[in-house]
């Protein structure tokens, strides 16, 4: 047994293929490096998108902690499918005594004084052939959280809730709405 693994030893190996072998070794650390590398990205959590830029911080987290309501700041004027932003004026009413010294509520209350609505960035753009009405949504017993994600839980919102056709038709079939074509698109 020793003298077949003393010959194996001294064999030779032809000079291409210690190259072949050496890039084959190469090769395969590589391969468990990137691995490593992939795995390790896929086990963290997922990064949280960048709110978009507003003009004023606001908290939804910090005012429904004050006992807030979505409808109360945000209406649906007819004929109801659009919901609104707060007027200055719904703002001002507590915010011209509590934290009126902060630099934010002072920035509000120039907007106020102005007669100017704060120009707020959508987070949320449906297409304009998409018809959707908020009221209609609301009358059948959607919550705000299924569209628009965990709100009443964020400082900052972002886009988390994806607002396509298969997530609009996986709610509908999940809810026995109809998903005909016309249901939601309009012809122009």
């Amino acid at each position: 047994m020793v003298a077949r693994h003393e010959r194996r030893r001294n064999q030779t190996v032809a000079p291409g293929c210690k190259a072949m072998i050496r890039q084959s070794h190469n090769f395969i650390k590589i391969a468990v490096l990137v691995g490593i590398i992939v795995i390790g990205s896929l086990a963290q959590s997922p990064q949280t998108p960048e709110p978009p830029k507003q003009p004023l911080p606001f908290s939804h987290k910090s005012h429904v902690a004050q006992g807030l309501k979505c409808q109360g700041c945000h209406t649906n004027p007819e004929p109801g499918e659009q919901m609104t932003f707060p007027a200055t004026a719904k703002c001002m009413a507590c915010h011209e005594d509590t934290a009126a010294d902060k630099p934010a509520i002072k920035k509000l209350a120039a907007f106020h004084q102005n007669k100017e609505a704060v120009p707020w960035a959508r987070v949320y753009q449906l297409p304009d052939w998409v018809w959707f009405s908020h009221r209609a949504h609301l009358e059948a017993g959607a919550k705000c959280d299924r569209c628009h994600g965990a709100v009443a839980e964020r400082d900052a919102l972002w886009k988390e809730k994806p607002l396509t056709m298969e997530s609009c038709m996986n709610c509908h079939r999940e809810t026995n709405a109809s998903n005909a074509c016309n249901y939601c698109h309009q012809a122009h």
